[in-house]
């Protein structure tokens, strides 16, 4: 039990309950069986009570903000690329696209509904091993379930490369253009507008209008941003297998967006310096050794997508 807990519940604490309810038994003998069921129940319900808040302290504490605007991967990545005041992301910024098609797969692979083959003589590598379908059902969410379609149905098998080459609509094989997912940026951006994360709105470049999203919610940016800055400061555990596989994610393609400049630069002088000496030694590890010490096929995927894009 931590401190914060006690301090939430200083009269509740299981020592006190259980304390007092043995005066009770001494004082009543003849009660002994009903008192001890009456300890163990109060003392479960404390202990229930106790650990639910610290499930919620821990869920805060990992979103930054709150269910009501609870943000998947890949709308994080977008929110932490986009221009707060002008609700777009730079024009200089190439990667993006292809960076949330990858996020696309890692958080099919952290629903566990795809996985990479079991490697092969000519195929040992994690980005040269396909993609395969763990479980197929629908996740409720419609980019993943369309993605998850699009695999699930394709003639032959591909791995990470190819398929975030597909879903992004770049392969020179015009047979393949059917796989790509469209109009993301704004699917992402309609969705985190309707969390309230960010607002419409329309600005014109002179020689045509586009559609912006301004951030309308910078408490929720500005958690995400902390959250970032926290794992690589406070909370780094010098161990990669230590962090949540989702933060992880998060820190790489964020650098894959061109973002985690945006994110670490306002840390002081000596906080900023040890962040970047920390994200470093995350991109330069060797995933493929790094990956043997994950027991998950569909772990791999997530491997795989990090050997793609942390270079």
């Amino acid at each position: 039990m931590n401190s914060r807990t006690n301090n939430l519940y200083p009269a509740l604490s299981t020592s006190s309950v259980v304390q007092r309810r043995s005066q009770n038994n001494d004082q009543k003998p003849s009660n002994i069986g009903s008192n001890e069921n009456a300890n163990a129940i109060d003392v479960s319900v404390v202990q229930r009570r106790i650990q639910n808040r610290d499930e919620q302290d821990s869920n805060m504490d990992r979103s930054g903000i709150s269910n009501a605007t609870d943000m998947t991967l890949k709308e994080e990545v977008l929110l932490l690329a986009l221009k707060d005041r002008e609700g777009y992301v730079s024009f200089w910024n190439e990667n993006i696209s292809s960076v949330l098609r990858g996020c696309i797969l890692i958080e099919l692979a952290l629903h566990q509904k795809i996985m990479l083959e079991l490697p092969k003589v000519d195929r040992r590598k994690l980005i040269e091993r396909k993609i395969i379908i763990n479980q197929s059902s629908p996740t409720g969410d419609a980019l993943l379930d369309e993605a998850l379609h699009h695999i699930k149905n394709t003639q032959s098998s591909e791995n990470v490369l190819n398929w975030v080459t597909y879903l992004n609509g770049d392969s020179l094989n015009p047979f393949k253009l059917r796989y790509q997912l469209k109009n993301v940026r704004e699917r992402l951006a309609k969705s985190l507008v309707e969390k309230g994360v960010l607002t419409n709105s329309k600005r014109d470049f002179v020689l045509f209008d586009m559609n912006t999203h301004p951030v309308q919610n910078t408490a929720a940016k500005d958690c995400l941003v902390k959250q970032i800055q926290e794992a690589v400061l406070n909370r780094w555990p010098g161990d990669i297998h230590r962090m949540d596989k989702r933060l992880i994610s998060l820190i790489i393609m964020a650098f894959a967006s061109d973002s985690l400049q945006n994110v670490l630069g306002p840390l002081n002088t000596q906080d900023y310096k040890l962040a970047i000496k920390r994200v470093r030694t995350i991109l330069a590890l060797n995933l493929e050794t790094e990956r043997l010490k994950s027991v998950s096929q569909c772990t791999d995927v997530v491997w795989a997508v990090f050997t793609m894009f942390a270079q």
